[in-house]
């Protein structure tokens, strides 16, 4: 696979190092700042181009991988779309489900691949999980939560641009807990019902919230809360919990910590301390669901079946948590369409 890289700021360096370990080809990258672009492609080896439609439309590319803010997608998307270009965006898929409803009909019309980031679903303990879960060894689920209490500083925020409606379409929910929504509708399916309470800028001068808290109801009954902050110093790991009437099941960081189930048979469960979490450095995260991911692409792109995580799938997760920030907003309760 040859993959061009729009935007090359901190997580387009992951990328790249995925990319190199999986064989794959960096050909052509862009940055709107053309002296991080140029500096990026020295560093990894690839073209620097000054646009990203030259990207898009470049010959020696597979597809487009976009590292660049949420607000920047159905614009690649849509050279993509023209150039039969198959494409890959960061979390979360758009500031809004308007536009990632957009993104998704223009792939599917183009007949190109749509993936969208989320690494986390490639986790050994996520990956286990749901295989038990698909088991029932857990049983009935009767509660799934996701705490991600973490912390970024003043300087993380320096910029306007971030924590702002129009460029990230959020604070702490869509942009540091959007991982977390993505894997508990993976594992234990879509949400009925959401009620949450927000604090806009209340550590950070930022717009849009730093502290947040849900409960959900989700469509098969059970219950489950999230909770999303950048404003808790020093920053604790992130954890998903679910309960169920066999047992309890809790993933810290990218590792499951505990397996506490009744009479319980099957493969053993993978459980480990030694975690790995952004929850004060983004960046303090492992390569290997990265690379998991890239093959998964290249691989559907190869065969023409949707990659794991697809523009749906980002629509989905997006969709959940513009109806807690709907709640948030109005004070009431959200049913969701779906």
């Amino acid at each position: 696979m040859r993959v061009g890289i729009i935007g090359t700021g901190a997580i387009s360096h992951k990328h790249a190092q995925a990319y190199r370990n999986i064989g794959y080809e960096l050909t052509v990258c862009t940055d709107i700042n053309a002296q991080n672009g140029r500096a990026f492609a020295d560093q990894h080896g690839c073209e620097f181009v000054e646009t990203y439609e030259e990207v898009c439309r470049h010959p020696r590319v597979d597809y487009v991988d976009v590292c660049t803010f949420p607000d920047f997608r159905l614009q690649p998307l849509r050279i993509c779309a023209e150039s039969g270009k198959h494409i890959q965006v960061q979390k979360p898929i758009a500031t809004t489900v308007a536009v990632a409803a957009e993104m998704i009909e223009t792939a599917k019309k183009a007949g190109i691949q749509l993936g969208v980031v989320s690494q986390h679903r490639f986790d050994d303990s996520t990956r286990f999980l749901r295989q038990a879960l698909d088991a029932g060894r857990l049983g009935k689920i009767l509660q799934a939560d996701a705490y991600v209490k973490w912390y970024r500083s003043a300087a993380y925020y320096s910029r306007p641009i971030k924590g702002s409606w129009a460029t990230e379409g959020g604070g702490a929910l869509i942009n540091q807990a959007i991982h977390q929504v993505d894997v508990l509708l993976w594992l234990v399916g879509g949400v009925a019902e959401v009620f949450g309470y927000w604090q806009l800028g209340a550590l950070h001068k930022i717009e849009s919230e730093d502290v947040m808290s849900c409960v959900l109801k989700y469509a098969s009954g059970s219950t489950g809360v999230i909770q999303a902050s950048t404003a808790f110093w020093p920053g604790y790991t992130e954890r998903l919990e679910i309960h169920g009437t066999k047992g309890t099941a809790v993933i810290s960081g990218d590792k499951l910590t505990t397996w506490d189930v009744e009479n319980d048979a099957g493969d053993p469960a993978p459980v480990d301390r030694d975690v790995a979490s952004g929850a004060s450095d983004p960046m303090a995260i492992s390569l290997e669901p990265f690379e998991r991911q890239f093959i998964d692409f290249g691989e559907a792109i190869k065969t023409g079946r949707k990659p794991i995580s697809s523009g749906e799938d980002g629509y989905r997760a997006l969709n959940l948590v513009e109806s807690i920030y709907r709640s948030c907003r109005q004070g009431s309760p959200v049913r969701l369409g779906s």
